[in-house]
């Protein structure tokens, strides 16, 4: 029998384990021969990230001083050395762990390479720890954890300065190894015979059936005896996964009339058989119990509001489920882990308070359920349809949360997200974060001009964390600048925000070297004002600066500064400019940095909008009475800064 602990005291929060902590320990502390990159990986259930976060303990100052060590077998124990790098990549991108563990080393790089280069440039290797890649995305099917092995950890095992630890699972564990020299990478898969614990799961389920750790008093687990023989059997019948100990002892205690401890039909082998007996024996079909998990098999994020639970259900399961789940909460409790979530950590409730969310109590439950129902895409159609109708009055401001900031997900595995993608009140109150992972999970040819749009401006609306009001106005100025005015309009007019702006016009326009605001005289006495910009020479409509023949030189470009016309024929000879005086006097200030300008109220000092890019500033000006005209690699445009209380002409 592997990973035995006859004359040592075994790891308190593992159990077990000791083959796999040997090995761990030998890689943590470089021992000869050791491998440089270590892969854990198994099946879902087998226990792994149970096992990284015991290991971690083992490597973490604060947490040696709490453990047994010196009762433990000692070649299990790690040296106490500093703490290892643990970007930890759960709802999160390829690249944004990359970055974290660029801020964990302080690292200078301003690219992916660059990374790499640094690291590779230290002068003694770095310790590098990811844990639960399978949790990798902020949308569960958009192919993350791939591209977490593929685009970082990859790179990372290349790496000879970098000593890498990562649980990956198993088909990604093989993906890994495959790239990587002969001798580099060692792999523990938890549900081979070298790494299998039987031992660690009978002490696991022994010990989940003592009143001692909080099972209820009843005579198989008060008895010693009985306890110990239950514990044996449930071990045995698990195999190696200590997922399938822990819902079977769920199952038990949940439900404890009626249980034979001496019946071992009734305990399972698999995660799929702990759900059917569960289900048989409260008297019911586990279909039925499929079908209340099934919107949780499918849910994103944290996980799914009690709330919406019966309406979801009911979608899948093409028929009313409220009564089946009112009565059926002790036939779903064993499988279902609820978290209780205050006012603060729920942004955007439109109910206000707390709330609770419902999420599976493993992600193997989750896989089973969904192997199980017989076409997943339909299933998440029906759901995508159930939370479209939950939206109040199909306003996404009065969404609930979880509506508005992951029906991207659902409708992304249905294969629907390309006909979601038309509304700019999803695009303005949907979580960029989510929304823009599972809209680069489609195709682009696959996606409307708006999506397109979307997919442009969201690395701003992601990188700043802009509240809603600025999503809208970044939006607004990039439908214009993309030529979809209706949407920019739409965003005007449908949302009820008080955006900081309106985009007036916009030209795709490369090369725009300074721009200067003015007004050009009319017969009658007015005056058109003006927008100038200086442009490369020969760039149509633009009169040349400099000598004639000068092809080298500049030219200037006269446009309307209100009106999206052009003034070719306009002489800029007779252009006014605003006077110092005007521009001290003015209601507004301009403030620029490279890649934001911000519009300030002189009477008070307060900015009244702030205008950030996807690409660089090259020039800005601001007229006394409130437009902004920007240009940057892209072109050039004029925003109408809206200003309560600053004065400014309409």
């Amino acid at each position: 029998m592997t990973g035995t602990t006859e004359h040592h005291a075994p790891h308190p929060h593992i159990g077990g384990r000791t083959a796999a902590l040997r090995a761990l320990t030998a890689w943590r502390g470089a021992a000869p021969g050791a491998p440089r990159a270590v892969v854990l990986t198994g099946s879902s259930g087998s226990g792994r990230s149970r096992l990284l976060t015991g290991f971690l303990m083992l490597c973490e100052s604060e947490y040696r001083k709490r453990l047994p060590l010196d009762e433990m077998d000692p070649s299990t124990v790690p040296p106490d050395l500093p703490a290892p790098a643990v970007p930890t990549p759960e709802g999160l991108t390829a690249a944004q762990v990359l970055w974290l563990l660029a801020d964990h080393y302080e690292l200078n790089a301003t690219s992916v390479e660059g990374v790499y280069a640094e690291l590779a440039a230290l002068d003694e290797p770095v310790t590098v720890v990811v844990p639960d890649v399978d949790r990798a995305g902020p949308v569960r099917t958009a192919g993350e954890p791939a591209r977490l092995v593929r685009e970082v950890l990859s790179p990372l095992a290349a790496t000879e300065t970098v000593r890498l630890l990562a649980e990956v699972p198993r088909p990604l564990a093989a993906e890994l190894a495959e790239v990587l020299p002969s001798g580099t990478v060692q792999i523990i898969d938890l549900d081979e015979p070298e790494w299998a614990d039987p031992e660690g799961l009978l002490r696991h389920a022994q010990a989940a059936l003592s009143p001692e750790f909080g099972a209820p008093e009843l005579p198989f687990t008060v008895d010693p005896a009985s306890r110990l023989a239950l514990g044996a059997a449930i071990g045995r019948r698990a195999g190696t996964s200590p997922l399938v100990v822990q819902l079977a002892v769920n199952c038990i205690l949940m439900a404890p009339e009626g249980f034979d401890p001496a019946d071992e039909r009734f305990l399972p082998t698999s995660v799929g058989e702990a759900l059917d007996l569960h289900a048989r024996r409260l008297g019911t079909d586990s279909q039925t119990l499929r079908l209340l998990l099934a919107p949780l098999a499918l849910a994103e994020a944290d996980g799914l509001p009690v709330q919406l639970w019966a309406r979801l259900a009911s979608a899948v399961a093409g028929q009313d489920m409220s009564q089946a789940i009112a009565g059926g909460m002790l036939l779903a409790a064993p499988f279902v882990q609820p978290e209780e979530r205050d006012a603060d950590a729920v942004e955007g409730d439109p109910e206000g308070g707390g709330r609770t969310l419902l999420r599976l109590l493993h992600p193997a439950i989750g896989d089973e359920i969904r192997a199980g129902l017989p076409n997943v895409a339909a299933a998440q159609s029906q759901i995508a349809m159930a939370l479209l109708e939950a939206v109040p009055e199909q306003d996404w401001g009065k969404a609930d949360p979880y509506v508005r900031d992951n029906i991207a997900g659902h409708t992304l595995e249905a294969g629907l997200l390309p006909q979601l993608l038309t509304d700019p009140g999803l695009f303005v109150h949907a979580d960029p974060v989510p929304l823009r992972a599972a809209i680069e999970a489609v195709p682009t040819e696959e996606l409307g001009a708006p999506a397109r749009t979307y997919l442009r401006t969201a690395p701003l609306l992601t990188r700043t964390e802009a509240p809603v009001t600025l999503r809208a106005a970044l939006l607004e100025t990039a439908f214009v600048e993309d030529g979809l005015p209706e949407y920019a309009e739409a965003i005007h007019q449908r949302l009820g925000l008080e955006l900081p702006w309106q985009t007036l016009w916009s030209l795709s326009l490369p090369g725009v070297s300074a721009v200067t605001v003015g007004s050009l005289p009319r017969p009658d006495g007015s005056a058109t004002p003006v927008a100038v910009l200086v442009v490369p020479a020969g760039t149509p409509g633009a009169r040349p600066v400099g000598a004639p023949g000068d092809e080298s030189g500049s030219a200037v470009l006269v446009h309307g500064l209100v009106q999206p016309d052009s003034l070719g024929d306009a002489d800029p000879e007779q252009i006014l400019r605003p006077s110092e005086e005007e521009r001290a006097t003015a209601p507004l200030g301009l403030s620029r940095g490279a890649d934001y300008l911000r519009v300030w109220n002189r009477a008070d000092q307060e900015i009244v909008a702030a205008l950030i890019s996807d690409t660089p500033f090259t020039a800005a000006d601001l007229s006394p009475d409130g437009i902004l005209l920007v240009a940057t690699e892209r072109g050039a445009k004029a925003l109408r800064i809206r200003a309560t209380g600053a004065g400014i002409a309409s």
